[in-house]
Order: structure tokens, then sequence, then C-alpha cells
């Protein structure tokens, strides 16, 4: 895999936590950053955050500490809703939420490496749907 730039804010911010799955979300955070070279990484809503063109796509839900979840939508702010799913590719990884909205759901760091590879892919195919869209590039 590539060797992304973590975000040092987003390390301090979770050098702070002593997070239990800590090693999981750095394995995301490296998986989704490898996705694409533009993302950027920060925090928002008490997790990592990941944005492209200045538009939030990914951002990590990590509290309770019994699990990591990757939330893939298109913002904070409320959107039409999309007539179908914004990836038509079937994935039993994802749970949709809305159209626009679907969560990675990870309780070990094992089941991620199982996953790596899908995950990167649904990510970078987040990203390019998402830039379709209106709120999007």
């Amino acid at each position: 895999m590539d060797n992304p730039v973590l975000n040092p804010e987003v390390t301090a911010f979770l050098d702070a936590l002593e997070h239990p799955l800590r090693g999981l979300i750095e394995q995301l955070r490296a998986v989704i950053l490898a996705a694409d070279p533009g993302l950027e990484e920060g925090i928002k809503w008490n997790g990592p955050n990941y944005s492209l063109h200045g538009e939030d796509r990914i951002t990590m839900k990590i509290h309770p500490p019994k699990q990591v979840q990757v939330i893939l939508h298109r913002g904070a702010q409320v959107r039409e809703q999309p007539t179908e799913r914004l990836l038509k590719d079937e994935c039993p990884l994802l749970a949709w939420k809305a159209n626009d909205r679907a969560v990675l759901t990870f309780r070990h760091l094992e089941e991620l490496g199982r996953h790596q590879v899908d995950v990167r892919n649904i990510v970078a195919k987040w990203l390019a749907a998402t830039a379709d869209q209106p709120g999007g590039e």
C-alpha cells in the first residue's frame, strides 16, 4: 500500500484518546487516504474526517469504542436524495442508511485485513460517485 500522509493533528487527537481499537483506526486511515491522493484528513464529529476539494465525504465514527464505523456521505448539509444508491455495485460490507449514505462497520483489525482491498475500492468509487452529485465537485 502507498504511504499516505497522515495529518499529525489527527494522530495527536487519537493519541489522547487511548482508543482500544487504535490499530484498526490507523489501518483504516491508511486505506482511506490511499484511495485518492487528493483526500485531506481532519477531525470532525469527534473522529477522523476526510474531504476532497473541500467537501466532506467520509467520517470515522469511533465511539462507542466497541467498533469503528466508516460513514460514506455527501457532507453535513441535507441534500436532495438521489433516486438510486450512489454505488451500483452490491457490496455486503455496506449498510445503506439512505441512497447517499452508507456505513462500513469493523470490530477487529483482522476483519479489515480480509477486506482491505474492497474498502479501498469502495472509497475510491464513493469519491467518484459523489463528485458527480449536487454538492460535489
